[in-house]
């Protein structure tokens, strides 16, 4: 199969997963072509939004539409770093006490991390390694994970009680941070209809974990011109208001900007765009589409943006206005 007949085959499956993902989500256009991206680019994803906006919902039926394994971890304040990466117990054997490795629910394809915030940073510190290296250590010894792997993660923005803000860290390893806003009002009488008549639809497997894989590699194989390298640095460099070549916005309202992660991510995210569209390498303007998602999550807005009631998004929306 030669590279044309991939790219056209990337395209067509993609198409089919949110031809199927539209059954039981209606509207968020955007969110879930962004959330689709994500998975060809290899990429976790934050999901952020207000209870009962069917985030749980997406991460379900995506995972039910790939044909990949599927695990959900419901993270609370008394979660431990165990209960995700697993731990070893002692059993007997052969008259024997010795100690026995159980896998978390971390092994998987594709993992949902409901409500991450809602669990202290020890805990949620225990995804780090397997959201950056793709495996976990325990007892000393290191077990990678499934392939593909993927995290997608929810977030309540609104319920500040008994929350924990993702350290920076974490969060600069999601590709993606998508805020999910309430539907329209059309969207949500059709919301109603197809939750209170008749029966869920049921989602067909389009693409195998294996085609997925074939997908992830495609994309890191393509090919980028230096001009789209140079725009997605140069936006990068625009939010540190302490470098040589800050935006104005950047200088007037943010107090750290993004690091050389948000480069890369925005040319992953741009070729996995390029490639849903059917074409061979990104442009310039796949890395645009693509900065909201990746940078919004990457930056600190200063006291002055608190003060105005700036939210990230709002600064690289202006940002992207005064750079273009």
């Amino acid at each position: 199969m030669d590279q044309n007949t991939s790219i056209e085959e990337a395209r067509a499956s993609a198409a089919q997963v949110m031809e199927e993902l539209s059954k039981v989500i209606v509207g968020q256009n955007d969110i879930v072509k962004s959330l689709v991206a994500s998975l060809f680019a290899n990429g976790h994803c934050l999901l952020i939004g207000v209870p009962g906006l069917a985030k749980t919902l997406l991460v379900h039926s995506i995972a039910d539409v790939l044909g990949v394994s599927f695990n959900r971890i419901q993270f609370t304040p008394d979660l431990m770093p165990s209960d995700i990466i697993g731990s070893e117990v002692i059993h007997e054997h052969a008259g024997n006490l010795e100690f026995q490795y159980r896998p978390g629910p971390v092994f998987t394809n594709l993992l949902l991390a409901d409500e991450i915030n809602r669990t202290p940073p020890k805990t949620q510190s225990a995804l780090l390694e397997a959201m950056q290296e793709r495996k976990i250590t325990v007892a000393g010894e290191t077990r990678p994970l499934p392939s593909p792997f993927l995290v997608v993660a929810t977030q309540n923005p609104i319920e500040q009680e008994g929350t924990y803000p993702l350290p920076e860290a974490q969060l600069d390893r999601f590709m993606f941070s998508l805020d999910l806003g309430y539907p329209q009002p059309a969207e949500e009488q059709e919301i109603v209809r197809r939750t209170t008549i008749g029966e869920r639809a049921t989602l067909n497997r389009v693409l195998t974990a294996e085609k997925l894989l074939e997908f992830q590699k495609l994309v890191r194989a393509m090919p980028v011109a230096d001009g789209v390298l140079a725009s997605a640095v140069a936006l990068s460099v625009a939010t540190r208001p302490g470098e040589s070549a800050p935006a104005e916005v950047a200088k007037k309202y943010i107090e750290w900007g993004a690091g050389p992660r948000a480069s890369q991510y925005l040319v992953f995210g741009a070729k996995a765009f390029a490639l849903m569209d059917g074409r061979s390498a990104p442009e310039v303007h796949d890395v645009y589409e693509v900065a909201p998602a990746v940078l919004s999550h990457r930056i600190v807005p200063n006291y002055r943006a608190t003060g105005e009631g700036l939210t990230a998004k709002d600064i690289i929306v202006r940002l992207l206005d005064e750079h273009r």
